[in-house]
């Protein structure tokens, strides 16, 4: 790719497999100090060489930051022919190539791009940016042209994106529209980058000072440990779906007939519905067995009527081997009772035999019951806990973060349908 227009120091094994990688969408990264932003400058510097006329675009949440991370680090390796102009926010090659740098912090920033064409786009940092956003930004990757078409990120865990990068990355959860073998993760810790270690060994020392959580995201790469995530209890390890020890989520097993059920709901049309189906264990932990999720794409309803959404439910309990022919009380959003603008929702629940008490509606207290729930004991147990078929929960309680207005309360522009679900219940039974 053109050595003698591009001097760098030799990569690391991942970051040559991150150069190397040819995919649709590659992801790179998994803890701090791997290495990533640099990768990033110079794959695109490299591609810009090797195919004239390249169109590539970077994007980073905030314009400061793609300067202080690309943009000027970037002009130190430029070679000649190549001119950066800090109006367009472009640099120009002499061949025809350009890289565009650019920002998306909100959706209204992805929506700025939708008339954008390039032929490879670099998303760096990506879990600071929601799953709506990546959707709109990816459709930017277009042309009639034979030159590749490639989305790059980079990620750690944690932020607003969390959930999505690792769906797609880490655990390879696909939906029927979604090709897997369109999807590369080149895991890079901070020992895969040598060069850091070596100029700023005390780097490694700051991460191992961090408290436990935040060392096992930005040192181990964990991406089951989140910091700023608001359930910064709950763990989904793999590892342990079967002892039941260290991990929120559960292999689902015979719900024995003697155990009690219970249903909590949270209503959305617009927004996704979040039905849910509790049960109680001997030991006193409570599990999630069965979830009916109403959402189209993520923090989108299905827009059902209530009289069909309650048909729906009514058909679910009478022919879901686990719910048929059991007695099963129900809490809800206590917003169903409103009569302000006709029939309540709760009068169309009752007409399906679907039967509902009001839901305790105050959050903190709500909240800080949930996370006793969630904590673990020394012995890795307990008690609430998720079978692992139920994924919008697990995927929805991983992506909500702390609001910024209030320090004790979550922030409720996230998709927290199911959380106030379990809330209700939870509040209904503590």
């Amino acid at each position: 790719m053109g050595p003698n227009r591009l001097t760098i120091p030799p990569p690391s094994e991942k970051q040559r497999a991150f150069f190397d990688a040819r995919a649709r969408y590659v992801a790179f990264g998994g803890a701090r100090g791997g290495g990533k932003s640099w990768a990033v400058r110079v794959k695109a510097l490299m591609l810009a060489l090797e195919y004239p006329g390249i169109k590539i675009m970077v994007v980073r949440k905030t314009y400061p930051e793609l300067r202080a991370n690309h943009i000027r680090p970037m002009l130190a390796l430029l070679p000649p022919g190549a001119v950066y102009s800090d109006r367009e926010k472009e640099i120009r090659f002499d061949s025809g190539s350009l890289i565009m740098f650019r920002y998306c912090d909100t959706d209204a920033d992805a929506d700025r791009y939708q008339g954008t064409e390039c032929d490879v786009l670099f998303i760096d940092e990506a879990t600071q940016m929601s799953e709506e956003q990546f959707s709109r930004l990816k459709c930017c990757v277009r042309g009639a042209n034979g030159f590749p078409k490639r989305t790059y990120l980079t990620c750690n865990p944690g932020g607003r994106g969390h959930a999505w990068v690792k769906r797609l990355f880490v655990d390879r959860e696909f939906r029927a529209d979604e090709d897997p073998g369109d999807y590369v993760f080149i895991r890079s810790l901070l020992a895969d980058n040598a060069a850091l270690l070596r100029d700023d060994p005390g780097y490694l020392k700051q991460l191992e000072s961090l408290p436990q959580r935040l060392r096992r995201a930005w040192l181990d790469g964990d991406w089951s440990s989140l910091e700023g995530q608001f359930f910064s209890e709950f763990r989904d390890d793999p590892a342990h779906y079967g002892d039941g020890l260290f991990s929120h989520v559960v292999t689902p097993f015979d719900v024995p007939a003697s155990w009690q059920v219970w249903r909590s709901f949270d209503f959305g049309y617009s927004r996704p519905f979040s039905c849910d189906w509790w049960t109680l264990a001997p030991d006193g932990c409570y599990y999630l067995i069965a979830q009916y999720y109403g959402a189209s794409e993520p923090n989108v309803g299905l827009r059902l009527p209530p009289d069909r959404l309650f048909g729906s439910i009514r058909e679910r309990e009478n022919t879901d081997p686990v719910l048929r022919w059991r007695r099963i009380d129900g809490v809800a959003d206590p917003s169903i009772w409103d009569r302000s603008r006709g029939e309540a929702i709760v009068e169309c629940a009752d007409r399906h035999g679907i039967h509902f008490a009001p839901g305790d509606n105050r959050r903190v207290p709500g909240w800080m019951k949930c996370r006793n729930l969630l904590a673990f004991d020394d012995g890795g147990r307990c008690r609430i806990r998720f079978f692992s078929c139920c994924a919008d929960a697990i995927r929805t309680l991983q992506t909500l973060e702390f609001s910024k207005t209030n320090p004790e309360d979550l922030d409720s522009s996230g998709e927290d349908h199911f959380a106030d679900s379990m809330r209700y219940f939870v509040m209904s039974r503590l």
